[in-house]
């Protein structure tokens, strides 16, 4: 099973100095936490992609070729690529280059977006973003599939003879999640075309992330991809410890109650009995981590975010010191002593994708999104 940190990259005031990081100081941070992940053992490090300030991580690729440049074993993805935005003829070839750079320690996670101001940014109606994210994503597996494409869609301007370069490296893409919290139409998605289906697992109660996950599960092996508990699922979550519940908690609420998505709201109390975010002991981590597959079943891949809300660089670096040297290896022992043998422990890999050989001709219709909204709610 794989663990890792995901990070989104925000610029906020610590709220018990007063001062911000700048732009600067917080990209730097951020690339030190994916070093310092590879260092204590952990297997992948994720970032996001936003347009619009307080974040920064505007070129993800930017930062994983960084990332890939210093490290040996690190998988590197996202957190989420905007499939709806970016052109996917920029998306196939920059993640092809990744793909090279980083002698194939890459995969990415397709996602929609939910901040509205930046579609027409972009020149993209949100208003259209499952159909932009249904479109996007098929072109998207063609030009990494098919040598030469002839391509004519809704969105942007057609394709004659086009040739995406590099290819993928030993032809073979890499492997994609699709990361949702509240469309089934991404879900059906993920399903339709055997790819991986994560779960952002932070905002959420633990009935709603059953439930995608139950219907990525169930159209999984609707579509022949294999039974419902083999389907491929990524979990997110957030966590801060300490030595104690009682400090864990006194050092986290300042950045909890002003944090820029869920501060000013419910309380620490409360929003830590409603989602999976976890505060408290490195124990307390470990217990409610594994009740993750209570719910969601048997899962592949597990992120962690550490970083948000202002917290320093120093903290967040002993957070990811403590998950490595911890809580993941009681974690690693714990879910694959519970793991059926016929199901996968870990996501598919460059390697792994490369040995399996080239993908059966499956699902090569693009799926239009009257069928996919139709079978999600069918489903």
């Amino acid at each position: 099973m794989q663990f890792g940190i995901f990070t989104v990259g925000d610029v906020t005031v610590d709220p018990t100095t007063g001062i911000a990081p700048t732009e600067g100081e917080r990209i730097d941070a951020m690339m030190r936490l994916a070093l310092k992940a590879e260092e204590v053992g952990l297997d992948v490090f994720a970032t996001g992609e936003h347009h619009n300030p307080p974040f920064v991580p505007s070129s993800p690729t930017t930062m994983l070729g960084w990332v890939a440049a210093r490290t040996e074993k690190l998988q590197l993805s996202t957190s989420t690529t905007l499939i709806t935005t970016n052109d996917p003829v920029k998306i196939a070839e920059d993640y092809a280059m990744l793909q090279h750079l980083s002698g194939g320690r890459v995969d990415l996670m397709m996602g929609r977006g939910n901040t509205g101001p930046v579609y027409p940014w972009f020149g993209k109606d949100i208003r259209k973003g499952v159909e932009l994210a249904i479109e996007n994503y098929h072109l998207l597996r063609r030009l990494w599939r098919e040598p030469v494409v002839d391509w004519q869609g809704q969105f942007r301007t057609p394709l004659q003879g086009f040739t995406a370069t590099p290819a993928p490296l030993d032809g073979t893409p890499p492997f994609v999640w699709h990361g949702s919290i509240r469309s089934p139409e991404i879900a059906e998605q993920a399903a339709y075309y055997g790819d991986g289906f994560f779960h952002n697992n932070i905002f959420w109660n633990k009935e709603h992330t059953q439930e995608m996950v139950r219907l990525y599960r169930q159209r999984f092996e609707h579509y022949g991809h294999g039974s419902a508990d083999q389907a491929i699922v990524g979990l997110g979550g957030q966590v801060f410890m300490a030595e104690t519940e009682a400090a864990a908690k006194k050092f986290f609420r300042p950045y909890f109650d002003n944090a820029p998505v869920y501060g000013h709201g419910p309380s620490l109390e409360d929003f830590t009995e409603m989602t999976p975010l976890t505060v408290g002991t490195p124990e307390q981590v470990i217990e409610r981590t594994l009740g993750f597959a209570d719910y969601a079943g048997d899962y592949q891949r597990q992120l962690f975010l550490i970083d948000h809300a202002g917290l320093p660089i120093d903290v967040a670096l002993e957070q990811v010191e403590i998950l490595g040297r911890e809580v993941v290896p009681v974690l690693r022992k714990e879910f694959e002593s519970r793991r059926p043998a016929h199901v996968p422990s870990d996501p598919p890999t460059h390697a792994s994708l490369v040995a399996a050989g080239p993908e059966a001709p499956h699902h090569l219709v693009e799926p239009a999104r009257e069928r996919l909204l139709a079978a999600a709610e069918q489903a």
